[in-house]
């Protein structure tokens, strides 16, 4: 009869003549429960097989041991290990600095920006820092955000919504999940706009 599978732990595993306990449960190289028997006997049926005798539960009572192919299972479980470990992917939070009275084309170039990093996977906090008798138009501000999320709603929504912080109203989005590769692409910058400043990781800093 099958049972569960027994997942062995990597770390440290005893093999052939190193399990000295006796008896051991057994699970074949077929997945099938071959029940309590004697060790030796177990270590028997392994070189049969052409395979070895690995003890993949020690805690249990008595332990589990299954016969399998080792250097094979060793060798899948690192392959295992590093595909996981190109996967992962490192989220950073970018930072995209806004005006409040930001014109069209300064609007699309910081958009397409942000557009690019939550395409990565990355996540952007817009900063919007007021000087002097700007803070009497807050209403701007999130007039600019609104504007922003309306525009990359295929791509990020809101993580953290409008925050005032001294002079900067600050915003954070996150990818949407996952993008089609032509909705992260730049929209066209009108004719003759400027070129797109560098996006600073977010510090503290007196420019815009």
């Amino acid at each position: 009869m099958s049972r569960g599978k027994v997942t062995p732990n990597v770390d440290r595993l005893r093999r052939n003549n190193q399990i000295r306990i006796s008896p051991i449960r057994v699970i074949d190289q077929d997945e099938q429960q071959v029940g309590i028997i004697d060790t030796d006997k177990a270590r028997q049926m392994a070189m049969e097989a052409g395979m070895d005798l690995v003890e993949v539960a020690p805690n249990a009572r008595p332990p589990v041991c299954r016969i399998m192919d080792y250097g094979k299972w060793l060798y899948e479980q690192k392959k295992k290990e590093k595909v996981a470990k190109s996967h992962r992917h490192e989220v950073t939070l970018k930072e995209v600095r806004m005006r409040p009275k930001t014109d069209p084309h300064d609007m699309m170039i910081k958009v397409n920006q942000a557009r690019g990093f939550l395409a990565k996977g990355h996540k952007v906090q817009f900063t919007l820092r007021f000087r002097g008798r700007e803070m009497v138009h807050l209403d701007l501000g999130r007039d600019t955000f609104n504007a922003v999320k309306e525009q990359l709603a295929d791509i990020g929504k809101v993580e953290r919504d409008f925050k005032m912080e001294g002079r900067r109203l600050t915003m954070v989005l996150m990818p949407a999940g996952k993008i089609e590769k032509k909705d992260a692409r730049p929209q066209p910058v009108p004719a003759g706009a400027p070129a797109a400043a560098e996006a600073a990781e977010p510090a503290p800093s007196e420019q815009a």
